[in-house]
């Protein structure tokens, strides 16, 4: 499985803004505090502006705020705003997928790993990621091999 690299600055600059919601934060601030190219995060802050998960200010005290509370922001939520698909199968999604022969139960498996992939970004939101959120936190249960 392959988590893209605009995933993870999405999920990251997300959980920065969520860190201090009394004022916005520019790109720079973001890209600086995390380590992540600035150019990059730019094109990843407006793909979340876009679906609705950060709003922008404008001038000189402007920069990003979150576009909903961080405990409504799910990490499905992030990755569908720049990736779409959780999972897809040389870029193809699966719902279709189907194999011949003796390989006819493998897209069912493959269909299984993205309901759980899908199961824990929905269970997971930007403000349970928190530091705050993850004193004395329990982790989600490993699931069993399929």
């Amino acid at each position: 499985m392959h988590i893209s690299a605009k995933a993870d600055y999405a999920a990251r600059a997300l959980v920065e803004l969520a860190c201090d919601t009394g004022r916005p934060l520019t790109c720079e601030a973001i890209a600086s505090s995390q380590g992540i190219p600035f150019r990059f995060l730019k094109s990843v802050v407006g793909d979340l502006r876009r679906a609705g998960l950060v709003r922008s200010q404008r001038g000189c005290e402007g920069g990003y705020w979150l576009g909903r509370p961080a405990d409504e922001i799910t990490l499905l939520d992030v990755v569908r705003a720049v990736d779409g698909d959780v999972i897809t199968l040389r870029g193809e999604p699966l719902d279709g997928l189907a194999y011949p022969g003796p390989a006819d139960a493998l897209p069912e498996v493959w269909r299984a790993v993205e309901d759980r992939a899908r199961e824990i970004l929905t269970g997971t939101t930007v403000a349970a990621l928190l530091p705050a959120a993850r004193v004395g936190a329990v982790r989600p249960p490993v699931a069993e091999p399929v």
